[in-house]
């Protein structure tokens, strides 16, 4: 004999079991807003633990201070931050993320501290411009101008450049250098190092920026290319005054190769909030994560002696016209700079900052490959002019 169901009793007591979730999940959003409300008064009342231009890059979703349950799901949770929808975010960005290194307003730098922390605790952003507020732009380029001089980026694409490559059998056409060698990524997999002076830096080459240089010369040189790359550590054991350093080696080198008509000093850059979440520039390329790649250009703005700043100006500009054709959003917004970075030494003189400290040696190689591809067909055609 069939029990006979009591829907009305059933309909209650799943009625009452609903009405009791609600009540625990409406009680643990008080508790985290009160837990957001007392962190920000510890922090000045604000209630956002982002720097300013920090919150400019990540774009309007992090612009206004976010709740509890917001800041949890950007911020603390791995998991959460993984999400495809958040780890693409465009940035609006009228600043960059905060830079350590290798580019502030002055030559001769003090080491900055560089946080360090799991690599699943990383927040990860490809940082792409929606927006030209604060930027130059022209011929679909993006300039971040942190000098005030003028700049008309249509007109710099179309400027004529004041040099072509020799065959390269005649000798190396570029010269790779790193002022500061011993940058490193986050370590991962078995791409493990021995620090040196800093959590961040290493003299193994295996694992810092000439190891991502070897992966540059590697590409331009199967592309026809001659490269002469220098292995030189010029922060080590001193940080302070490495472009002093490097700067005679990049003369000698001229001097002594009088076919060397590109100079690229090869960095990685460090993403730092002000309450020291660590950030990697990072995007998609055919399903490979990479390392966002950002062109730094310095000029005579600082009051150092470089007239021809905008000569490396305009190579910046063919090569990121390259690469945004090739590999959309693999290069962050070019910048322009007060100082020199030893630039003023040959006209085909760039800084490239590859990755971050937050991205891994993989994400760093692979970013590394796609530049070399994107600026080589520049650089090969500069030898057919």
């Amino acid at each position: 004999m069939r029990k006979k169901i009591k829907w009305g009793r059933l309909f209650r007591r799943s009625a009452a079991l609903f009405l009791a979730t609600m009540g625990l999940w409406l009680l643990l959003i008080g508790a985290g807003a009160g837990a957001a409300s007392g962190a920000a008064e510890a922090l000045g009342g604000s209630g956002d633990f982002v720097s300013a231009a920090l919150r400019t890059e990540l774009g309007p979703a992090r612009a206004d201070p976010l709740s509890f349950w917001g800041r949890l799901a950007v911020d603390q949770s791995p998991l959460l931050v993984a999400n495809p929808g958040r780890e693409t975010e465009p940035a609006p960005s009228a600043e960059p993320l905060p830079n350590a290194q290798p580019a502030p307003d002055h030559d001769d730098i003090t080491e900055a501290p560089e946080t360090t922390t799991a690599p699943g605790d990383i927040v990860e952003r490809t940082l792409v411009p929606t927006t030209t507020e604060g930027y130059v732009t022209g011929a679909g380029l993006y300039l971040y101008n942190r000098t005030g001089l003028p700049v008309d980026l249509l007109g710099v694409l179309k400027q004529s450049l004041s040099f072509t490559l020799a065959p390269a059998p005649d000798g190396p056409q570029i010269l790779i250098i790193h002022t500061h060698a011993t940058e490193a990524y986050t370590q991962d997999g078995t791409d493990i190092y021995t620090p040196s002076d800093n959590n961040t830096r290493t003299l193994d080459e295996a694992h810092n920026m000439i190891r991502v240089g070897d992966e540059m010369e590697r590409v331009f040189t199967e592309m026809g290319l001659s490269v002469l790359h220098d292995r030189s550590v010029y922060d080590y054991p001193q940080y302070n005054g490495s472009y002093g350093r490097s700067g005679p080696a990049v003369q000698n080198y001229l001097a002594q190769y009088p076919t060397i008509r590109l100079v690229l000093d090869v960095h990685r850059d460090a993403l730092v909030g002000s309450d020291g979440t660590v950030y990697k520039a990072v995007t998609t390329v055919d399903g490979v994560k990479t390392a966002q790649v950002m062109l730094v250009v310095g000029s005579s703005a600082g009051g150092g002696e470089h007239p021809n700043w905008m000569q490396n100006l305009a190579l910046a500009a063919r090569l990121q016209k390259s690469l945004d054709t090739l590999y959309p959003t693999l290069a962050r917004p070019m910048t322009l700079r007060q100082s020199v970075y030893n630039q003023n030494l040959s006209p085909g003189s760039l800084l490239v900052e590859v990755g971050s400290h937050g991205n891994t040696l993989q994400e760093a190689l692979a970013g590394a490959r796609l530049f070399a591809r994107a600026a080589g067909s520049v650089f090969l055609s500069l030898a057919a002019e």
